[in-house]
């Protein structure tokens, strides 16, 4: 705006003063006695306000007068229409309240606005009745994936269907978003706290006016709930969204809390981000599946809780069968049961280790190897079959304490305990087998009742049909020695000198007396063992330590002073499996060698065994050893009944007669 000079009128559509205003201005400021006097807020003479902004210092009105006047306009006297603005000099003007008040309203919804702008203004929330479209489920798992790609197809076509991201900094777990608002009162919602949730849809459930989902990862499980009234969007979007949404999908779903009347905690969605595509078939989860708290190790197990009933299908699709509650518990607690031994061990001053996988000459067990070529050094190479061998060389080296978490590679038969098995293995110097069987009973219990809070775990040893058993880990753990036990048992008397055939042909007509199979060769360990199955570790329920064995069957362990032919040696059996085998170490090398000559050894063994003879050559300690089968404890954490489900990740199986998904059946169209 210009200058309003003398003689001018006014532009009615501008807020300035004419000039035949300024004597009734002069009057007012000398008859105004109201002491409302804002003297530092002035206005030169002949300027207009809305101009006055290019020009103005300090002390001086502004044209937005919002950032010096709004103080000061809450103290001024309502009885006083106007306020004098500087010293009462002719030269100063008195300005109208309401003026003022309009003038600062006005610059307000100005800025309002200009904010508005800048800011991309919001959708408004859409409001319709979702209809409810025909299920997909009830088709063949070809026809389903025919259908997922067929829609894929289409959506590809508009737009990059994997290109969206969801920032890992802005996404909590659902774990703690459980945590953090379990506490809500029934039927709350916290519209304010809006929260990123990432996992794989389990579940979808649709009515007329929400949507249900199950969504699972991070370490927790919870339900979305999808209102059209708090969508945003179109109609359209929403529809295609959650029409194209199968379970099985990995999203991410931004919403805000809210608890139901009778208190259940769900996430109310604001919009759902797809990240990934299912394009299979999921199996289906039991209704009754979130009766069962699958979170406690020890409590039983829960056969429905398994998505896949076929136990190929759920060997050689462990995906798949990774998406149950149960399933998921089970790898859980393995891992937590590695982290216990580790900790336990480490506690003690042992150092952790690792020995070669590849070996020339397998040897530490007796266990047949697989083999293979080494193409770069033309030679054939043997997997692990035990560290063993290469401990004793540590402890030779000077480490006193280690042990080797690991997995071992052999060729022998699978049944539902038994399977190329992680194991753990450790070695003691100046431990016998006396202090290592009171170590095992402070390790399993303090660990069972570490997990499962609780000395008694329950266990379906008859089979889910059947009411479980209770296995009792509370120490001491009962013992017994294997020979005078037998004997006990069987009411036999073994000749002393079991290395004599008298001895053997003894043990063949025991095994025939009780009807005991036995394929050759029948040698008097091989006998012995199967005496020992059928009469001593059947009564192995809770943990029970089977020491004393005789020599003939421990190459490696030190004998037992004062009792010939027995030796330092005890396994651990648990619901009539063995768990745990322990020794003290036969540090003679001599000894060594002689009890491998006479138990017969093939030559590839007895090479990777006088490669140990040559380390004890230079003087191995006295020291223990000790192996535990981590999966078979696994098992009875978490009640499973076959060694490959859970407890063993993706186990080695046959593959099936024909290809499950022929070619044509896999590409029935492309995706531009």
């Amino acid at each position: 705006m210009n200058k309003i000079r003398k003689g001018e009128k006014e532009n009615p559509n501008t807020r300035g003063y004419s000039a035949s205003d300024w004597p009734q201005m002069e009057d007012s400021i000398r008859n105004n006695n109201s002491g409302d006097v804002l003297p530092t807020e002035k206005i030169r003479k002949g300027k207009s306000m809305a101009n006055s902004k290019k020009r103005v210092r300090k002390g001086e009105l502004l044209a937005n007068p919002k950032k010096k006047v709004r103080k000061g306009i809450n103290d001024i006297s309502s009885s006083s229409s106007t306020i004098s603005v500087g010293t009462a000099k002719p030269w100063m003007i008195s300005i109208d309240i309401e003026l003022l008040k309009e003038m600062m309203r006005i610059s307000q919804e100005k800025d309002v606005l200009e904010l508005q702008s800048r800011i991309k203004k919001p959708v408004v929330p859409i409001t319709f009745e979702i209809p409810i479209l025909e299920d997909d489920q009830d088709l063949d798992r070809f026809q389903y994936h025919r259908n997922r790609l067929k829609t894929i197809a289409t959506r590809a076509k508009r737009r990059n269907l994997y290109g969206t991201k969801l920032c890992i900094n802005r996404t909590m777990p659902i774990s703690d978003f459980i945590a953090k608002y379990k506490s809500l009162e029934a039927d709350t919602c916290r519209k304010t706290c809006q929260t990123y949730l990432a996992g794989r849809l389990t579940s979808k459930v649709y009515s007329s006016d929400v949507i249900t989902y199950d969504l699972v990862g991070f370490g927790g499980e919870i339900q979305v709930k999808a209102f059209p009234r708090f969508a945003f969007g179109v109609k359209d979007n929403f529809l295609e969204l959650h029409f194209d949404l199968r379970v099985g999908d990995y999203v991410g779903v931004v919403g805000f809390p809210a608890t139901s009347s009778s208190g259940e905690l769900s996430i109310i969605s604001e919009s759902i981000i797809r990240l990934s595509y299912c394009l299979h078939k999921m199996p289906p989860l039991l209704p009754n599946l979130k009766e069962f708290d699958a979170s406690t190790p020890g409590s039983g197990g829960y056969p429905d809780a398994y998505i896949l009933k076929d136990q190929e299908t759920c060997f050689c699709r462990s995906s798949q069968d990774l998406t149950s509650s149960e399933v998921k518990v089970i790898y859980d607690t393995r891992e937590k049961v590695v982290s216990c031994i580790r900790y336990f061990l480490d506690n003690l001053g042992f150092l952790k280790v690792d020995s070669p996988i590849l070996t020339m000459v397998p040897g530490g067990a007796d266990a047949h190897p697989f083999g293979t070529p080494y193409n770069y050094l033309n030679m054939k190479m043997f997997m692990e079959i035990a560290p063993e061998l290469y401990l004793k060389q540590f402890v030779v080296g000077g480490k006193e304490r280690v042990y080797e978490v690991g997995k071992q590679f052999r060729t022998d038969g699978i049944d539902p305990i038994r399977c190329p098995e992680f194991m753990c293995q450790f070695y003691m110097v100046l431990a016998d087998y006396e202090y290592l069987m009171q170590l095992t009973e402070k390790m399993l219990s303090c660990m069972v009742k570490e997990l499962t809070g609780s000395y008694k775990v329950a266990y379906h040893a008859n089979g889910y049909d059947n009411k479980p058993i209770e296995i009792d880990f509370t120490p001491p753990f009962r013992r017994i020695s294997m020979i005078r036990e037998l004997e006990k048992m069987a009411n036999l008397n073994i000749p002393k000198d079991l290395a004599s055939d008298e001895a053997r042909q003894y043990l063949a007509a025991a095994c025939t007396k009780f009807d005991i199979k036995c394929s050759p060769p029948q040698s008097t360990a091989i006998l012995l063992e199967k005496l020992t199955r059928h009469f001593l570790e059947d009564t192995c329920v809770n943990p029970t330590f089977i020491m004393e064995h005789p020599d003939i069957m421990s190459p490696r362990a030190k004998s037992l002073l004062g009792k010939s032919g027995l030796t330092e040696r005890f396994q651990l059996f648990i619901n009539k499996f063995e768990l745990i085998n322990s020794y003290t170490e036969e540090n003679d090398p001599m000894v060594h060698r002689k009890r491998f000559a006479n138990q017969g050894k093939d030559q590839q063994s007895g090479d990777g065994e006088s490669l140990l003879c040559m380390a004890l050559d230079y003087g191995l300690p006295p020291i223990g050893g000790w192996v535990l089968g981590i999966d078979r404890l696994t098992m009875l954490l978490t009640d499973s009944q076959n060694i490959k489900i859970g407890s063993y990740t993706f186990p080695t199986m046959k593959p099936p007669l024909h290809h499950e998904h022929p070619i044509k059946d896999i590409v029935p169209c492309e995706i531009n």
